[in-house]
Order: structure tokens, then C-alpha cells, then sequence
């Protein structure tokens, strides 16, 4: 795979970042009502020195791009707090007040964004306030502009779907999620030249307190206009692309096009390193074709959640032209390679953007990259299994890890044997053959060490953020044992926001089911509010599977029936038993039920067994 890369005499993206700049927040550090820090820019001072030999340059350059913070103009009216968290927070001067687009992750960053832009713009009420798609990156802050008490009157708007995904997404998975998430961040990584320089996205991600301001308006086609404290909006539906409900926007009167996350400064995920569903590079594409069009003649400047804008229209279309196009080749050569026979490695071993792509900044894999992204879409159409009968039914990974060692002649010849690749230039094969060895003896604190060395330096060489956090928290993990810090996103906010049907989901895949195997149990859980969720929910608990269904009229007995609101209910799932709530039939069906449920260690190894 080819490493051209862009002129470093290109600097039309600092000019770019530096533009409409009014004033930083000073000292760059928010904290929490207890004095934790949970955002912290200036760490990321280091970046103004030249590049170490322990980074790629170019993610060193992408890291002082992103590290930039403060409060910019877009245009008249329209600005943009960048540098407080991994996203921005774009602010919209309405006629009484502001409209705020994408409230940043923490409740804290948010409120100190809009304080500062505050201090330099004036004292406006929040009018409006706008999510552009469902993660949680551009929405968990609301709280931190629209206080309880203060929402009454504000239309929130959101693309169709929002409220499934913003609260789903992260609840079946959301154990492992975190866990991968931590590697993929870096969040117990140094911030430092040998450290965490960035996730290429942004910076890092803040840590305080998760908040979600509940929808009160769905745009649910392309070609919506809603005027909001006197700022007209024309939305573009963008569903699939790069979060399962997105949308883009444009604000006429500013003539101002904001873009969500569907096209930013960097080659987005496919699937990201920390987990999720495949996302369709195919209509990512095809939206972001839709868009040059639909909006075009219409905008002077394009802005995003994330980096910074983009002024001229002719460089605009350019840069979307280009990312689109990014994503429509990713799609189509890894559809014509996976016909030829291809298998996803081969392919990502393969593929090759374009020349002319490859030279564009934007285009370059600093938060997804090529390889990862062209194995994603392999699985999204063919899924794990590649047809070669060898790999249906490897071994699981310590089994293999121990046949390894023993071909490789021992631990020690194959620690010797992964130096010698390493010293030859080869650390991806001296990272496989000593990961093997891990496995098969975790205790093996040579191979643990020189597995650590591996990874530092596949980690300080990659032009790729995610993938140099992998590789650097693995090292650390390797040398000081995981104890990542996982940040838990369900506040009592969030767990409302849920359906009881997903909340019972929730429930069901913590059953340990060889344990359960043998009981048989039914509850029926009648909700009485809120109203929208009214409903008789039976639970049965067969063959080691909880399922749930709603009903009207039970056919057969309960062996309990529990009578209770959906805070009530949040309460029995958090384990604090029924008392206070109307109960028909055996209690201790719960109880039974509850003795069954697993707790994930949120810590579980990663670079070890």
C-alpha cells in the first residue's frame, strides 16, 4: 500500500482552523462540581513543537489542527466553540437568543463553551437547539446550555430515528464498547510526544456528566424547513451514513451549510475500532452526492461537528466531491476485489486510494483508515468467514496460542524468533508471533515486554490516531495490567429515554444462560406511566432465554405480576427490589429472575487472555 503524502508546504488548513478566531478559553481546563478535571486542552501544548521521532508527522499535523480551541465566527451570525471536547458546539444568533447545534459530551465542556461565547457575544437565552445525528458526542452536554426547568418552549430538533439510536446504540454492546473504547481513545494513555497526541477526530473525549434533553421535533424527510427565533433551516435527511440517523442542513440567510459528521478533515470509520454496526459506505456516498446538488449555489462556507470549516463554494464542492468520492471508491474496489476472490485482509493488504485522493488532507485515514474500513465492508456483505475451510473452525485463541509456541520450538525461540523479525524491519509478524506466546503463557513477562516494545513502536509510527492508541494502550496494558477508566454513560436521563421493551432487552442479555437452563418462570410487568408507554409486559424465562412480549389479556397466569411506573421499573432493574409496588402472586419470582443476571467486569483483558 502506497504512504504518498500531501505537501506540509500546503497550508491552506491552518489559515483555515486560525479563521474568525476570537478568543480561547484561558486556561483551556473544565472541571467538574467536585474539582475533577474532565477536559483539559492545554495538555495538548506539546503539539507546537516539531515533530518527534515518536509520532508520524502527518497525525502530528492533523493533532495541531485539532488541538486549536476557542471560540470562532463562522459567518455573521453563526460561530463555533472548537477545542472543548472532541466535537464542536456551533451557536446560531436567532432574534431573541441562540440556537445551539451539537452540545459536546459533558454537561460541563457544553456550559463552558456557551459561557464563552457569552462573555465576548452577550447574554442570549438558548431558543433552539439542534442534534445533528445520534452519538452521543452531539447531544450527552444538553444540560449544559438547557438547565432542567429552562427547556419549556424550546423546539429540540432531531433527525428521524434519533431517540432509538441515541439510546440504543450503546446498551447491548455497551460493556464492550467502552472497554474497546478506552483502547481506542487512549483515555489512560499520557497525553505526550510518546502518548496520546489525539484521536484525529478531535482531541480526546471529556468525561463529566451525560446528559440527553428529550426531542421535540423530528425532521423526517429532505427538504424540511423550520425557522426557529427567527433562523430559517433546509434539512437533508442522511440516514445510514455515518451515524444511523444523521442529517445535513443548511441555513439560507447565513448562507451557511452545516455537514454533521458525513464530511470531515479526516477518512471517517466504516466501522469503528471500538465496535458498532457496519456502517454503508455505498449512501454515505450517495448522500454526500445528494448534497453537492440539492444545496448547491446556496452556501458560501461549509462547516461540521468536528475540525474546522471550509469557506468558497468551488471548495466546497471540491471537498465534497472528494470525499464522496473517498468513500464510493472504498465501496466499489473492495465490491470488485471481494468478487474476485478476494478475502478482506487481501483486500485491505490491496486497495489503494487515488493518487489525486491520496494528495488531499482531508482524505487521509487519521480516525478510520483505508485498511480497517475496506474489511468493514467486506463484512458487511460476507460477514467473518472468508470460505476458506481452515478458518471455520480455528482454534479459540489460547488453544492456538499454545500450538503456536510449540512449531515456533519453545517461548524462548519464539521471543527470539519475533526479535528477529522486529530487527528485520517485519514488527506486524513480530507482533503476531509474540501475541501468541502472551497467550499461551501470560506470566511470561519477557514475551510480555517484548511484545510491549513491539506495539510502542507500530504505535509511535502510525499515521492513524485510532490505531496508535490501540497499539500504545496494549503496551501499557502489557506492562501495568488494564485498569482503564470506563466512562458510564447511563444517567437517569438516558435509562428514561429507553423503551421498557429495550430496557427488558437489556436485562435479557445479562442472563447467564447455562445457569438458568433448567427454571421456567413468567412476570408480567404492567406499566401505568408514562402514558405513551402504557402496556402489559409478560417476561418468560425458558431454556436459559428471557423473552418478552406485550400483551392485553394474558391467556395463562403469571406467577407474579408486578404493577408499577417506568421510574419504578428503572428501580427493580437497578436491584433495588419491589417494595412500595403492587405485587399479585410470588414475589420471590424476582428475586429468582435476578439470581440469574451476570455483571460484566468492565475491565475484562484485552492483550491478554
Amino acid at each position: 500500500m502506497s504512504d504518498s503524502l500531501p505537501s506540509f508546504d500546503d497550508t491552506r488548513d491552518f489559515a483555515d482552523a486560525d479563521r474568525g478566531f476570537i478568543a480561547a478559553l484561558a486556561p483551556g481546563v473544565v472541571e467538574a462540581a467536585d474539582g475533577r478535571v474532565i477536559w483539559d486542552n492545554d495538555a495538548y501544548r506539546f503539539l507546537e513543537a516539531d515533530c518527534p521521532d515518536t509520532a508520524h508527522p502527518s497525525l502530528w499535523r492533523q493533532g495541531r489542527l485539532a488541538a486549536r480551541q476557542g471560540l470562532y465566527e463562522v459567518t455573521e451570525g453563526a460561530y463555533q466553540v472548537r477545542g472543548l471536547d472532541i466535537s464542536n458546539m456551533t451557536i446560531a444568533e436567532g432574534d431573541r437568543g441562540v440556537i445551539v447545534i451539537d452540545p459536546l459530551i459533558s454537561a460541563e465542556t457544553a456550559a463552558a463553551a456557551l459561557a464563552l461565547y457569552k462573555e465576548h457575544r452577550g447574554d442570549r437565552p438558548v431558543t433552539g437547539l439542534v442534534y445533528t445525528h445520534s452519538h452521543g458526542d452531539h447531544f450527552g452536554g444538553a444540560r449544559g446550555v438547557l438547565a432542567h426547568g429552562t427547556e419549556e418552549g424550546v423546539p429540540v430538533i432531531v433527525p428521524a430515528g434519533f431517540l432509538e439510536h441515541a439510546v440504543s446504540e450503546n446498551v447491548y454492546a455497551g460493556g464492550a464498547m467502552g472497554r474497546r473504547g478506552s483502547y481506542m481513545y487512549g483515555v489512560m494513555l499520557p497525553k505526550s510526544p510518546e502518548g496520546q497526541i489525539g484521536v484525529g477526530l478531535g482531541q480526546a473525549t471529556s468525561t463529566g456528566t451525560f446528559s440527553l434533553v428529550p426531542p421535540t421535533l423530528d425532521i423526517t424527510r429532505t427538504g424540511r424547513e423550520e425557522t426557529v427565533d427567527g433562523v430559517r433551516m433546509v434539512f437533508q435527511l442522511t440516514p445510514g451514513t455515518e451515524a444511523p440517523a444523521e442529517m445535513n442542513f443548511l441555513f439560507p440567510d447565513h448562507r451557511a451549510l452545516c455537514l454533521a459528521e458525513n464530511a470531515t478533515h479526516t477518512l471517517h470509520n466504516v466501522l469503528t475500532l471500538r465496535g458498532a454496526l457496519v456502517r454503508d459506505a455505498r449512501i454515505w456516498a450517495r448522500y454526500l452526492d445528494e448534497a453537492i446538488e440539492y444545496f448547491h449555489g446556496r452556501y458560501d462556507v461549509a462547516f461540521a461537528s468536528h475540525h474546522w470549516p471550509t469557506w468558497g463554494h468551488d471548495d466546497v464542492v471540491r471537498f465534497l466531491s472528494e470525499q464522496r468520492d473517498v468513500y464510493a471508491y472504498l465501496h466499489d474496489q473492495t465490491l470488485r476485489m471481494l468478487n474476485e476472490g478476494l478475502t478482506g485482509a487481501e483486500i485491505a493488504e490491496t486497495i489503494q486510494l487515488p493518487p489525486a485522493l491520496e494528495k488531499a488532507w482531508h482524505a487521509r485515514g487519521y480516525y478510520g483508515s483505508l485498511s480497517h474500513n475496506a474489511k468493514a465492508v467486506y463484512q458487511r456483505y460476507l460477514g467473518w468467514f472468508d470460505s476458506n475451510p481452515a478458518h471455520l473452525w480455528e482454534h479459540p485463541p489460547v488453544e492456538l496460542a499454545r500450538r503456536y509456541v510449540d512449531v515456533a520450538g519453545g517461548p524462548v525461540e519464539a521471543v527470539a524468533k519475533a526479535r528477529k523479525y522486529a530487527d528485520a524491519g517485519d514488527p506486524r509478524f513480530a507482533a503476531t508471533l509474540l501475541n501468541h506466546v502472551v497467550f499461551a503463557d501470560p506470566d511470561d513477562q519477557e514475551a510480555r515486554h517484548a511484545l510491549a516494545e513491539v506495539y510502542t513502536r507500530l504505535g509511535q509510527g502510525a499515521e492513524n490516531a485510532t490505531w496508535r492508541n490501540f497499539y500504545l494502550t496494549g503496551a501499557k496494558e502489557l506492562r501495568d495490567g488494564p485498569r482503564a477508566e470506563i466512562v458510564d454513560l447511563a444517567s437517569p436521563e438516558m435509562l428514561m429515554a429507553l423503551t421498557v421493551p429495550m430496557l427488558l432487552d437489556s436485562l435479557a442479555i445479562r442472563i447467564d444462560g447455562p445457569r438458568a437452563w433448567d427454571d421456567d418462570l413468567t412476570i408480567d410487568l404492567v406499566v401505568t406511566e408514562p402514558e405513551a408507554e402504557r402496556a402489559r409486559h409478560r417476561l418468560t424465562l425458558h431454556h436459559g432465554a428471557l423473552t418478552h412480549r406485550e400483551i392485553t389479556a394474558p391467556r395463562t397466569p403469571p406467577g407474579l405480576v408486578l404493577t408499577l411506573t417506568k421510574r419504578q421499573l428503572l428501580g427493580v432493574l437497578a436491584g433495588q427490589g419491589a417494595g412500595g409496588i403492587a405485587t399479585e402472586g410470588d414475589p420471590a419470582l424476582l428475586e429468582r429472575l435476578f439470581s440469574f443476571l451476570t455483571k460484566p467486569d468492565p475491565n475484562f483483558p484485552i492483550v491478554t487472555p
